[in-house]
C-alpha cells in the first residue's frame, strides 16, 4: 500500500469520514442488496458494450453498434478510407486502452492482463495519422499512464508475471511525439499534429482553452514516472501563457490562435471548450501539491461563480464585459458539480446537479444543448452520445453526502440508458431525444466514464484502497507524496481534518483553507461555504468596503452602505 497522505480534498475527507463512523457494515445495509444488484446490472452494460467492441471492432477505435462494424474516430489517417487501410495496420485500439482502468476497478485482472500484453506487442503510434492533441492526450496517453500506475501496484497483484513497464515505454513514445506541437511562437499547442511527421504545413492555428489548458496531469505524471520534466514543462509553459491570457475580470474565452496568442471566441462559460481547463487547475493542485495550482483555480471559480451563475444555471458571458451572451444548458456542463463537491462547495453542486437531473427526468436522457432562456431543446443538437458528466457527479456527491437519493438517480441512468440505447452489438448514442432514433455510435468514453462512474457509485471499494485524481476521461490516477513538491496546510492524519494556525493578514473562505464547508471540527471551528468570506464584524456594521467580506451565495463582494452595514448593494 502506498503511506498514508497528508493531505485531502473534500472528496476523500468526506469519505474518511462517512466510512469511519459507519456502525453496520455495507453488507448489513437495507440498501446492500440493491446495491449489489445495481452493480451487477452496470457490470453487464459495460461487458455487454465491451465485449461487441472486441468482436466487431478491434482493434480500431469505436464500434459502430448498429452495423456491427468499426470507425477510427480518433485519427485521420492520411487521404486513405477506412476501406483502404494498410494490410499491417492494426489500429490504435482506442476502446481497450479506455476500457484499462474500468475492467481493474471491475476485478477483471486476467482480461487486464491480456490486454496490457497485447497492447505492448502490437501497438505502434509510427504511423501517418493526424490525430487532436487534447483527445489523444486525455484518452490515449491518460488511459497509458493510468493502466501503467494501477500495473505497477504490486498490492494489486494484476499480472501473473512480471510487468516490465509495457504501457510506460508506450506512453513516453506518444508524449515525444505530441513535442512538436508546443512548438509555436507562443508555447501554446498546435490542437492537430500527424503522429509520424509532426505538425503538418498550413495546420490550423486555432485551438480551444480546454485544448491548450488541460494537458498538465498525464504530461505531468509521464514527467514524474520517467524522470524526464520536458512533458511536464511543455504542459506548464502553456498553461502559464494561457492564465497570463485572462481578461481584467479573470475570465477566458473559448477559442484562440496559437501562433499569435489572440482570442478568437470570447464567449465562454463552463462548458465545451473551456470544462476542463477549469477542472485540471483544481485536479493539479491534488496531484502535484503546487500551491499556483491552487491560487489560480480559486481566482477562477470566483469569477465563473460571478459571472456564470444564474440561480442553478450557468449561462455564458463575454469575457470582457462579463455580460451574458448565451443561456444554455450543455451536457457537458453537469461535469461542475462533481468539481464543486472536491471544494466542498456542496450546496451549489446539489443545486444545479437537481437541475440537470430534472432535464434528464424530462426527455430520458440529458439533451447535448438546451435553451435555458425558451425552455426547450436546442433545434441542430438534440443528441445524447452516451455522456458521462451527470453519472460523474452523482458519484461524487453520493460520496461525500451519502444522501441515498443520489443512489435513485444513478439507477434512473442505468435504466434509461438500457431502455433507450441498448443494442445487440452494444450501445448505440441517440441522435434525437425527441424521437429517440439511434445512431450508430459507441464513444470509447462510455466504457472509460459512464460505465466507470456508474459502478462506483454502486460499488466503491476501488476508491477506499488510496486517494486517486480522476482524469477528465476518468483514469484513475494515484495521490502519490513523492509526487508533492510541498504539502499543503490542511491534512488528514488519523480521521478528522486539521488546519495549522498561522497568522494570516487577511480574512480567509474555506477555499483557501482547502476544507469542506459546515464542518463542526473538534476544535469548535465552523468552516462556512466555499467562497464565503465573513463580514469583519457580527453584526455587519462597517466603515469602509474592506471591513465586507463575500457573498456566500452569489460569491459577490460585499460593500459598506452610507448607513454602515456591509451588503450586496452594488451589483456588478
Amino acid at each position: 500500500m502506498f503511506p498514508p497522505r497528508h493531505y485531502t480534498t473534500c472528496l476523500l475527507l468526506l469519505l474518511f469520514l462517512v466510512l469511519s463512523d459507519l456502525s453496520i457494515s455495507q453488507s448489513q445495509s437495507p440498501s446492500a442488496a440493491k446495491r449489489k444488484r445495481m452493480k451487477e446490472k452496470v457490470r453487464n452494460m459495460f461487458y455487454h458494450a465491451y465485449d461487441n467492441y472486441m468482436t466487431y471492432a478491434f482493434p480500431h477505435d469505436e464500434l459502430k453498434p448498429l452495423s456491427k462494424t468499426f470507425t477510427n474516430s480518433l485519427s485521420e489517417l492520411g487521404n486513405l478510407k477506412l476501406e483502404h487501410l494498410p494490410q499491417d495496420y492494426h489500429g490504435s485500439a482506442l476502446t481497450l486502452i479506455e476500457s484499462l482502468s474500468s475492467l481493474v476497478i471491475m476485478g477483471n485482472s486476467t482480461e487486464f492482463e491480456r490486454a496490457v500484453l497485447w497492447l505492448s506487442e502490437n501497438l505502434t503510434f509510427d504511423v501517418d495519422a493526424r490525430i487532436n492533441l487534447f483527445e489523444c492526450n486525455i484518452r490515449v496517453l491518460g488511459g497509458l499512464v493510468s493502466a501503467h500506475l494501477l500495473a505497477s501496484d504490486s498490492s494489486k497483484k494484476l499480472f501473473q508475471g512480471a510487468y516490465n513497464n509495457q504501457l510506460l515505454v508506450l506512453a513516453e513514445d506518444l508524449g515525444k511525439r505530441f513535442l512538436p506541437a508546443f512548438n509555436t511562437p507562443t508555447a501554446l499547442p498546435y490542437a492537430w499534429i500527424n503522429l509520424k511527421y509532426g505538425v503538418m504545413e498550413n495546420e490550423t492555428t486555432e485551438t480551444s482553452t480546454s485544448g491548450c489548458g488541460s494537458l498538465i496531469l498525464e504530461m505531468g505524471a509521464l514527467s514524474k514516472m520517467t524522470g524526464d520534466p520536458i512533458y511536464e514543462s511543455v504542459a506548464l509553459r502553456a498553461l502559464r501563457k494561457l492564465w497570463s491570457m485572462q481578461s481584467s475580470l479573470k475570465l477566458f474565452g473559448t477559442t484562440l490562435d496559437v501562433a499569435t496568442g489572440q482570442w478568437i471566441e470570447y464567449s465562454s462559460g463552463i462548458g465545451a471548450g473551456v470544462d476542463s481547463f477549469y477542472e485540471y487547475l483544481l485536479k493539479a493542485h491534488i496531484l502535484f501539491g503546487k500551491e499556483d495550482f491552487w491560487k489560480m483555480f480559486h481566482s477562477a471559480y470566483v469569477a465563473v461563480q460571478k459571472y456564470f451563475r444564474h440561480g442553478s444555471w450557468y449561462h455564458e458571458a463575454d469575457m470582457r464585459t462579463g455580460r451574458a451572451t448565451y443561456w444554455q444548458l450543455t451536457s457537458l456542463q453537469a461535469f461542475w458539480p462533481g468539481l464543486q463537491v472536491l471544494i466542498g462547495d456542496l450546496s451549489a453542486a446539489n443545486s444545479s446537479h437537481r437541475e440537470f437531473f430534472h432535464v434528464w427526468k424530462r426527455y430520458g436522457v440529458l439533451p447535448e444543448r438546451y435553451l435555458l432562456d425558451h425552455q426547450m431543446i436546442h433545434p441542430t443538437e438534440k443528441y445524447y452520445p452516451l455522456r458521462p458528466e451527470l453519472a460523474e457527479s452523482t458519484f461524487y456527491l453520493y460520496q461525500a453526502t451519502k444522501d441515498p437519493w443520489y443512489m435513485e438517480v444513478g439507477e434512473s441512468i442505468v435504466n434509461s440508458i438500457n431502455l433507450y440505447t441498448k443494442v445487440e452489438g452494444g450501445f448505440a448514442s441517440i441522435k434525437d431525444v425527441t424521437t429517440m432514433q439511434l445512431e450508430d455510435h459507441q464513444h470509447s468514453f462510455f466504457l472509460a466514464e459512464t460505465c466507470k462512474y456508474l459502478y462506483l457509485l454502486f460499488d466503491d471499494s476501488f476508491v477506499h484502497e488510496n486517494n486517486y485524481v480522476f482524469t477528465t476521461e476518468g483514469h484513475p490516477l494515484p495521490v502519490l507524496s513523492n509526487w508533492h513538491e510541498e504539502l499543503p496546510q490542511a491534512y488528514v492524519p488519523t480521521n478528522w481534518t486539521f488546519v495549522k494556525r498561522q497568522p494570516r493578514v487577511s480574512r480567509i473562505s474555506s477555499m483557501s483553507l482547502q476544507v469542506c464547508p459546515a464542518l463542526n471540527l473538534k476544535s469548535g471551528q465552523h468552516i462556512e461555504s466555499a467562497c464565503h468570506i465573513p463580514d469583519a464584524r457580527s453584526d455587519f456594521r462597517c466603515l469602509t468596503d474592506e471591513d465586507c467580506g463575500v457573498d456566500a451565495t452569489t460569491c459577490r463582494r460585499r460593500s459598506c452602505s452610507m448607513a454602515g452595514y456591509c451588503g450586496l448593494w452594488l451589483i456588478v
